[in-house]
């Protein structure tokens, strides 16, 4: 798969080890930066590239995740999840589809983010009964505002 990854300054090594465990699990990555102390910029940007599919995924990283999450949100076609445990991971995926995770660099440590990123990229959304009908919901609201 094809990651993007952005971060506000203060998680720029943070999410540079990161990007590093997800090319050792053999997928292509992209960094948007972190300069930008307006971390707003690159979730956007971030969130824009992925909404495009012109990468499979994103993830992003700020203090707690939640900046960068509301943000990310804020552009049609991304559904970016705040992840703090591995279930909530596989959920993010398997339950809502997202194709966006972030996570806090001041209150997630390195082995956590790993096995969190790990369990994300490691699923596949798949339409079904219980989850197929939330995520329609979401979407259809979407694009009528």
């Amino acid at each position: 798969m094809k990651i993007a990854f952005g971060s506000d300054p203060n998680a720029t090594e943070y999410k540079e080890k990161m990007m590093k465990y997800v090319v050792g699990l053999g997928h292509e990555v992209m960094d948007f930066g972190s300069d930008d102390p307006i971390y707003a910029h690159v979730a956007i940007q971030v969130a824009e590239q992925v909404a495009a599919k012109k990468y499979d995924r994103g993830i992003l990283f700020c203090g707690t995740g939640l900046g960068m999450m509301l943000a990310a949100n804020k552009v049609k076609g991304a559904y970016a999840a705040v992840v703090g445990d591995v279930y909530s991971a596989q959920r993010a995926c398997l339950s809502n589809n997202c194709n966006i995770i972030t996570l806090g660099s001041q209150v997630t440590g390195e082995k956590k983010a790993e096995a969190l990123i790990h369990e994300y990229l490691e699923c596949t959304y798949i339409y079904n009964d219980r989850s197929g009908k939330k995520v329609d919901a979401i979407i259809e609201y979407e694009q009528r505002h």
